[in-house]
């Protein structure tokens, strides 16, 4: 299994508030309490919570329903979308 193309993008940090599993992250605007907006990056990377690591989500949830290239193309939908409605926000 290869690494979750991510382009640390930052988008989908930006709109936790979308997701049940990921409201719990939000600061009050959207954005994870964890985000740092200038270095486009996870100040607990490291530590982060397991909703945050794709290749743990893929493991746990989805490697029965989906093969890897299938479950990154998913996602990758999900951030070019995410990616479009916050075109659509500025």
């Amino acid at each position: 299994m290869q690494n979750f193309p991510c382009n640390r993008c930052g988008v989908c940090c930006q709109n936790v508030n979308l997701a049940d599993e990921t409201r719990f992250l939000d600061r009050g605007d959207g954005t994870c309490s964890h985000y740092n907006e200038l270095s486009k990056s996870c100040t607990i990377y490291a530590n982060r919570p397991e909703i945050c690591r794709v290749d743990l989500q893929y493991r746990l949830h989805y490697a029965h329903l989906y093969s890897w290239n299938e479950f990154v193309d998913l996602n990758m939908q999900a951030c070019r979308q995410l990616a479009e409605l916050k075109k659509m926000e500025l």
